[in-house]
């Protein structure tokens, strides 16, 4: 790895990426966002995931120069997380109640200008990247486990030999 300003001119032969997350749907107030050839964005790319605000962020992913954008999920996204959108909907999550009536299960679908990855991996030019959105409990927000052997369960699913994990918190914390 050459870390190379994103002012300077990328080398021949290097790759250059560019890493975002929790932009909490004002990713349209951001600003400028430096080119590169892949745009990682690390999750809560909404405030609670509905689903106009995942448009929304769609929308600005088609806006950006990035040939390939990878994005997950964080624990603000809700409607990306069917087992919490279910205690949402049995009333188990009051604290959560303004998504209750998403429809959760076309979340996933509106990201057309990304790859999105939830536990799984994806090869952009010859680097392997995996990407999960889960993190340690807090709070009981999406995408939480508790610690010990329910989120180790969930680091377990990392192949080896990744060349990039893309988490929303880390993996060992």
């Amino acid at each position: 790895v050459d870390p190379v300003p994103f002012d300077k001119e990328k080398p021949p032969g290097h790759v250059r990426f560019v890493c975002v997350s929790d932009t909490h749907s004002r990713s349209d107030r951001m600003g400028a966002i430096p080119d590169g050839d892949v745009l990682l964005h690390a999750g809560d790319f909404t405030d609670l995931g509905h689903l106009q605000k995942v448009k929304d962020f769609n929308t600005w992913l088609g806006t950006l120069p990035h040939p390939y954008k990878v994005v997950i999920a964080g624990n603000h996204d809700l409607t990306f997380d069917p087992k919490l959108m279910q205690e949402i909907r049995a009333g188990k999550r009051p604290m959560f109640w303004a998504v209750r009536d998403e429809e959760a299960e076309t979340a996933k679908s509106l990201l057309t200008n990304c790859i999105y990855l939830e536990d799984s991996e994806t090869n952009v030019m010859g680097i392997r990247i995996w990407g999960s959105p889960w993190q340690p409990w807090f709070y009981d927000w999406a995408f939480n486990e508790e610690r010990g052997k329910p989120i180790l369960d969930k680091w377990n699913l990392i192949p080896e030999g990744v060349d990039i994990l893309v988490t929303h918190g880390p993996p060992l914390g």
